[in-house]
């Protein structure tokens, strides 16, 4: 009969090979749901919500591992650590999904108005928060605590972005009331962006725990 520990191991083994597949599907349809900004026609952005589906698939699966290997209790403070940061990089990969639907609903919308081309602030954050995102996926596979660390830090930049392209709207709705609905949808564009920012810096932050013990949420706010 096998024994705990290496039942534990195995479990654990599984369930970040699943978050990593997670990974890069949600990769994979952020990346899509930035080109259906630019791409003409509506049938890339119309793939976006089947794409979205296959990872909440996951995330139910995830979610069901998570509380097997629990149950089997035999879990050490280390397991429980890995088993909590496998847990909610899911949580965010999800949101992550639904984020990159609602971009490519914008997109759709755009093109329903065809009288902006897409702002390069804008485009800029999107390759920046992809970059974000697979930084923070590969600390997670590595384990590295120290690349993730600079995703953290990278986070600050990505809400800049964001700013600047929110204020760039702002002055183009005064300065062009008649476009205000394309301008509307840049900002929500780049709101959803920076959440993928925030749930790429949530992975990061879980990695680090996982490794160091070290909680850095919240640690610029609280002074840590």
């Amino acid at each position: 009969m096998e024994q705990p520990r290496p039942i534990v191991e195995r479990k654990l083994s599984e369930l970040r090979e699943q978050v990593l597949r997670m990974g890069g599907l949600a990769e994979s349809i952020l990346e899509k749901s930035i080109r259906t900004i630019t791409q003409p026609g509506p049938a890339l952005a119309h793939e976006v919500p089947e794409d979205d589906l296959a990872i909440d698939r996951l995330d139910v699966e995830i979610d069901r591992g998570v509380l097997a290997l629990l149950a089997l209790g035999a879990p050490v403070a280390q397991d429980l650590r890995q088993a909590i940061a496998i847990k909610t990089a899911a949580l965010d990969l999800e949101r992550v999904g639904d984020l990159a639907r609602n971009i490519s609903e914008s997109a759709i919308r755009l093109k329903e108005e065809k009288a902006l081309q897409v702002p390069p602030d804008l485009q800029s954050l999107a390759a920046a928060t992809r970059r974000i995102l697979s930084s923070a996926l590969t600390a997670f596979a590595d384990k590295d605590a120290n690349r993730a660390r600079q995703v953290v830090e990278a986070d600050d930049q990505i809400d800049a972005d964001e700013a600047r392209v929110i204020q760039d709207a702002k002055q183009g709705m005064r300065d062009s009331p008649e476009l205000a609905a394309a301008y509307v949808e840049f900002v929500l564009i780049a709101k959803s962006l920076e959440r993928v920012g925030d749930h790429a810096t949530n992975i990061a932050e879980d990695v680090v725990m996982a490794t160091q013990y070290v909680n850095l949420k919240h640690a610029k706010k609280l002074g840590a």
